[in-house]
């Protein structure tokens, strides 16, 4: 757990002796070894806000793999771990302009504020409306986003005529993270009733069993996956008037200062074959495997199963943005085959990936004792009920 703040620590940081104070100590080192000179410096001229002097520093240096522009933002560890990264924010803001321009969008579970900084960039929102419960997070949106109107009321009590309300709940209580629906904050279905009607999106976790929420829960909307450089960050539902319900991927990838995007959607073909596997294994990008969507993926590209139940793809060639591995041969999955197959490669280096079968990667190749020079990819798979190996080339990314 990081420190956690004051409102007074949150006045201290934005004035301007804290703001000097801040640029002192983002002169220091901070690390692990140097904490033990840098904290007696640090009491010695700020306390008693010298931890949250230390804590801002820490955190904005951390964001920087996560937020843009993050060397004048107020935040703590909590709030960045929750925090939706910037190239995801960004991408919703745009799409909410295009879905409803001119609307006025409410989030109402701000927190810091790191998704109320796209909104409050976008030029076809009218207005943006912040609220939180905690104080001391509002404190910090304050700073972290001037242009907002921000508010201290709880999500479940609802406080504007917003023509989109935008929710995060909360996915981590003091004993850790949750997973059940009823113990995030506010719980999801809570959320769902308080504005029935109206045009929710609401941000949960990627492993979220939306079909369980279709299934059970009778949600009718549509359900977005969204993965930025290869790591799936979240499952978002939409709902409410204007959206179609079914199922998308959102993939994002960096390049440089922009940001790409491509997406899948449920309302394309699905039409695939399982075949023996072609000159390249594809594995499929996470957000696409998340939202069920691996066939329609491969209709659009050429692409087929190599088994019907396991998202591992085949074919000619491989789609941009996509990991690839040339197939060198096929064997199977013991281990005195593998040693086998990838001695003769001259393999050293090993990346095994793995689907549909119960191994260890780990485990298999210390077992495996390879002393080649060869970077190599093992594709460890289940064909019915027979299990397969692809030895590979390295991945490629397309």
């Amino acid at each position: 757990m990081g420190y956690s703040f004051s409102l007074d620590d949150v006045a201290f940081l934005r004035s301007r002796h804290g703001e000097k104070a801040l640029q002192t100590v983002s002169g220091l080192e901070l690390s692990a070894s140097s904490m033990i000179a840098d904290v007696p410096e640090v009491r010695s001229r700020y306390s008693p806000h010298d931890a949250a002097l230390i804590e801002t520093v820490r955190c904005r240096r951390r964001a920087a793999a996560k937020l843009w522009a993050p060397d004048d933002l107020l935040l703590d560890d909590a709030a960045l771990q929750q925090a939706t990264a910037s190239a995801v924010a960004a991408d919703r803001t745009a799409e909410v302009a295009a879905r409803f321009p001119g609307a006025v969008v409410h989030d109402v579970t701000c927190s810091i504020g790191a998704e109320l900084r796209e909104l409050v960039r976008s030029s076809d929102i009218a207005g943006v409306i912040g609220s939180d419960l905690d104080e001391v997070r509002l404190a910090m949106a304050r700073h972290n986003v001037p242009g907002a109107t921000l508010l201290n009321a709880d999500a479940l009590t609802p406080t504007s005529t917003a023509d989109v309300v935008l929710a995060d709940p909360a996915r981590r209580s003091e004993a850790g993270r949750v997973f059940r629906l009823d113990q995030l904050t506010p719980p999801l279905l809570e959320l769902m009733t308080t504005y029935a009607g109206r045009v929710l999106i609401v941000k949960c976790a990627p492993g979220l069993d939306h079909m369980m929420l279709r299934n059970r829960f009778g949600f009718d909307g549509q359900v977005q996956i969204t993965s930025l450089d290869g790591g799936v960050r979240e499952a978002c539902l939409w709902s409410g008037p204007g959206v179609e319900p079914g199922r998308r991927a959102t993939v994002l990838r960096t390049h440089g200062g922009t940001v790409t995007r491509f997406e899948v959607t449920d309302g394309e073909s699905d039409d695939v074959d399982a075949g023996d596997a072609g000159e390249w294994i594809v594995d499929p990008d996470g957000a696409i495997v998340r939202a069920g969507l691996v066939r329609h993926y491969a209709h659009r590209f050429g692409l087929w199963q190599l088994d019907p139940q396991i998202a591992y793809l085949t074919g000619h060639s491989v789609p941009d943005g996509a990991r690839g591995f040339r197939v060198v041969e096929q064997t199977g999955v013991t281990e005195k085959a593998l040693r086998k197959a990838l001695a003769a490669h001259d393999c050293g280096p090993l990346e095994i990936l793995v689907r549909g079968l119960d191994v260890d990667p780990d485990r298999l190749r210390k077992k495996l004792k390879l002393k080649g020079s060869r970077p190599m990819s093992v594709v460890l798979t289940r064909i019915g009920r027979r299990g397969v190996a692809f030895v590979c080339e390295p991945g490629v990314r397309f």
